[in-house]
């Protein structure tokens, strides 16, 4: 860093000083206590093989300078302590609760980050062998996780203190709606979905552990003497116990919920897995609460999943198709933003944002603009997806040599800058590698991702790369966060 840019920003962090400490706070944004690196804008790293005697290690960094020590230089570098987790890959950011869920594939473990002490709260005690999907909940009392080798869904109950792996053969993914009081899971090369719910006080009989006691939909239950949570399969509301009638899906893998919890809106992958046509499902739903003694519903309340969004407008559960691929979304207001590879006749698939709108009621004026080509990716795979400054989503994929671009030598990468108010897309190149992590840095601009291993900042206003000199690490980068976000929202995967 240039002497005179050293200055400056000694200057500036010294007047900072001075208005705090002149006023007295200690707080920087929404109540929250200045953390003790003193850092307001920190986007953490989580980073794999980080010397030859750590598997795993959490750095984080100032990025409103883009450098990974002090601006004085006092301190050489950064790094959330007492943090022992193996091979980190996934962080669940929740800077509204100071909070980040950490996945290490090495050894399966979730550990808790306090953003205000800027250290590691452990690792949650109950889950056993490798996830492919995980969530905590924001109020810390549920985990989530989908182990596809163990087929089980486990269930974390921090209140009781008990583990409860619910068995689901194929189980590969899980959604929970953002109050952490409906979760999804769904299974590998299957078309139906399933829910998991703790039973309600009437609900809960001691039995000899026959599924002729469970409720009507359950698949599996534990304990199995004495039901407490079950796992559901999601059915049509006409079944009855002598004529279970099943939802059908199209290769469903991920499920996002409007802001009051009332609509899922189901991703089906189609073509990407396996099946047969990619859409999204709009189904409404009651509540699927879990908490003990409240009463919980079903999935969906009122209406078979059989009519066409397109063709019958007003249903209370349809399916609208989505041509260009559906394999992650992000909801932003009334516009579902969904992203998918589309397969091509040479067999090759290629990258496309679709716009759905959900303006009005959830299926009467539903519906999906045209596909807009973005980079191309693996197929089924979950990619990253954020949005930032400057109205501007941002599309990370993994494996995009894979695809039409590369295969027949067009410009091709794996992260895309999509413009929400002109439609407008920048494909960001060279190519990288694997994109595998997006934090916005909101307020500042810019964005930083973790691609091809390492880190880098872009700016939101034109796409074009900042110097990332100060910002690299020793090791794999897997995924960033900002830490200092103001909403959970900022997030990538969940």
């Amino acid at each position: 860093m240039k002497k005179r840019s050293l200055w400056l920003c000694a200057a500036m962090a010294a007047l900072v000083s001075v208005v705090l400490a002149g006023c007295g706070k200690t707080t920087y944004f929404a109540g929250r206590t200045l953390p003790p690196s003193g850092l307001t804008n920190r986007v953490m790293i989580a980073v794999q093989n980080p010397s030859t005697s750590a598997a795993g290690a959490l750095v984080f960094v100032d990025a409103f300078y883009d450098i990974r020590f002090s601006y004085n230089q006092k301190v050489g570098g950064f790094a959330i302590s007492g943090y022992s987790g193996n091979l980190p890959v996934t962080i669940q950011n929740m800077p509204e609760e100071q909070l980040g869920a950490v996945y290490g594939s090495g050894d399966g473990s979730l550990h808790v980050v306090d953003y205000q002490k800027e250290s590691d709260n452990g690792a949650q005690k109950g889950l056993s062998g490798r996830a492919s999907s995980i969530f905590l909940t924001r109020n810390k009392k549920f985990v989530f996780a989908a182990n596809q080798q163990a087929t089980v869904l486990t269930v974390l109950d921090a209140s009781t203190g008990g583990s409860y792996a619910l068995g689901l053969p194929g189980v590969y993914r899980v959604s929970v709606n953002p109050g952490g009081t409906a979760a999804l899971a769904f299974v590998q090369n299957s078309d139906y979905a399933y829910y998991v719910r703790q039973l309600t006080a009437n609900e809960s009989l001691a039995s000899s552990g026959g599924s002729s006691t469970w409720p009507l939909g359950a698949m599996d239950c534990e304990p199995q003497n004495a039901p407490g949570w079950c796992l559901f399969q999601a059915l049509d509301p006409t079944s009855t116990p002598t004529n279970i009638k099943p939802l059908t899906f199209d290769r469903p893998v991920k499920a996002l919920f409007s802001a009051d919890g009332s609509t899922a809106y189901v991703l089906n992958c189609g073509q990407e897995c396996g099946g047969a046509a990619s859409s999204i499902s709009i189904v409404p739903v009651s509540p699927l609460i879990y908490l003990s003694g409240q009463h919980s519903g079903s999935l969906p309340t009122n209406a078979a999943l059989h009519s066409d969004c397109a063709t019958t407008p007003g249903a209370n559960a349809c399916t609208l198709a989505i041509p260009g691929g559906a394999s992650n979304a992000l909801l932003a207001n009334s516009t579902l933003y969904v992203v998918g590879q589309k397969l091509l006749p040479d067999g090759l698939f290629t990258g496309n944002l679709t716009n759905v709108s959900l303006a009005g009621t959830p299926t009467s004026t539903i519906s999906a603009a045209a596909p807009i080509s973005v980079s191309d990716g693996a197929p089924g795979a979950m990619s990253r997806m954020i949005m930032a400054d400057d109205n501007t989503l941002w599309i990370g994929m993994t494996k995009c040599t894979n695809g039409e671009r590369y295969a027949t030598g067009q410009a091709y990468g794996c992260l895309t800058m999509f413009n929400t108010s002109t439609n407008s897309v920048t494909m960001l190149e060279p190519y990288l590698g694997d994109l595998t992590g997006i934090a916005a840095v909101t307020g500042l601009h810019k964005v930083y991702v973790a691609q091809g291993g390492q880190v880098y900042i872009f700016h939101t206003t034109d796409g074009s790369s900042i110097n990332n000199q100060y910002v690299t690490v020793s090791g794999t980068a897997s995924d960033v966060a900002f830490m200092d976000a103001h909403f959970d929202g900022n997030n990538t995967v969940y």
